[in-house]
């Protein structure tokens, strides 16, 4: 992995690039795409939570007792932003099966092109909590902006977000509206199409997940 700056993280592990591959080539199926989806949200998700606290517990292994690490605080939280984000979900609670699961829905509007919220329930706590927002992509960050400023008003402080495509554009945007939340991603792309698709990309997440058009 590498940071481009302090903000984004690229997760450039072998296994991350060549199933990320995979996914971007238009002839990858449905269910294809989500199991490779799912696989590398796994490996994303174990480098988002390399910062998690930690504490000591008392135990005892089959020859003597020791003060073990282990997770401190409330469980975290994994937040995401409907519909796309659902694909990635599976992958973090994989890893971490105590997390709480909030959801968030964003639609744009067509004439302001601002996000428009409809869908907005999150775990209780989230003061206490280490966050995690998933979205597969990062195009105009405009989404990602709101749904993370809809957490700060809930109390969320400790935000980090996680996609698979980030575009130079959306890194940006959040930087400016969010300088605070680090970003992790397998691969910042050339930049946006006229549509506001990330280029190369792979197409409209959402839709090749689910099969739909």
């Amino acid at each position: 992995m590498h940071a481009l700056h302090d903000l984004l993280t690229v997760v450039d592990h072998p296994l991350v690039q060549h199933k990320l591959t995979l996914m971007r080539d238009k002839g990858a199926s449905s269910a294809e795409f989500r199991r490779l989806l799912h696989e590398i949200t796994l490996l994303l998700a174990y480098e988002i939570t390399s910062e998690m606290p930690m504490t000591t517990r008392a135990i005892e292994t089959p020859l003597e007792e020791m003060d073990a690490p282990i997770l401190a605080g409330k469980k975290l939280a994994v937040v995401s932003i409907l519909r796309a984000g659902n694909g990635m979900l599976d992958g973090v609670l994989q890893l971490v099966p105590s997390a709480r699961v909030g959801f968030i829905g964003l639609y744009r509007d067509e004439e302001t092109l601002k996000p428009v919220q409809y869908y907005f329930k999150v775990p209780e706590g989230m003061n206490d909590r280490m966050v995690i927002v998933v979205d597969p992509m990062l195009a105009t960050g405009n989404s990602s902006a709101a749904a993370i400023d809809l957490l700060k008003q809930a109390g969320a402080s400790d935000i980090r977000f996680l996609c698979l495509l980030a575009a130079p554009e959306g890194v940006e945007r959040m930087r400016e509206a969010h300088p605070d939340v680090p970003i992790v991603t397998a691969s910042l792309d050339r930049g946006l199409n006229s549509k506001g698709y990330i280029m190369p990309g792979l197409g409209d997440a959402g839709d090749r997940m689910f099969g739909t058009k």
